[in-house]
């Protein structure tokens, strides 16, 4: 693969937010095969400052929640949760079996190598919100050790 495909896929699994110093890197979303109407997205995230993840929208579903899997009395009990807290300077992973955003109500099959949209709202401490505009690649594996791109420099 040429180098220029290389760093353009790499930077569609992945993507930071404009403001708060908030990363987001490895980011993917689960393929589907015909007829599955919800999938996972996966990704960490991490914030300079703290904050919550708050939402998540997509426009290839028709509900996007922030979702939760554990272990209880011996069985996987999966729920939506309000938000998900990002400890100041801590790296916080959805994966597959924990945290994770949840896409319900498919409009179509995700086959791998395709792109979807996905915004992540997170919220500060002061109660300032910020935006995360993603493209994120549809695979069956989580992107290995992908580079992040940074631009919490920038202003909203």
């Amino acid at each position: 693969m040429k180098p220029k495909i290389i760093a353009i896929l790499l930077a569609l699994s992945c993507a930071a937010a404009q403001a708060q110093n908030v990363l987001v890197k490895d980011a993917w979303v689960r393929a589907t095969v015909p007829g599955q109407q919800a999938t996972g997205a996966f990704m960490k995230i991490s914030s300079k400052d703290g904050g919550k993840l708050v939402s998540a929208s997509s426009t290839v579903a028709g509900v996007v929640q922030v979702h939760e899997m554990k272990l209880v009395d011996g069985v996987m009990k999966m729920r939506a949760v309000d938000a998900l807290d990002l400890p100041a300077g801590k790296t916080v992973e959805l994966k597959p079996g924990g945290y994770h955003v949840m896409l319900l109500d498919l409009k179509a099959p995700l086959e791998i190598g395709a792109v979807v949209p996905l915004n992540l709202v997170v919220k500060n401490a002061k109660g300032g919100e910020t935006r995360i505009d993603m493209k994120v690649k549809v695979t069956n594996a989580a992107p290995a050790d992908a580079p992040a791109m940074d631009h919490s420099a920038h202003k909203p």
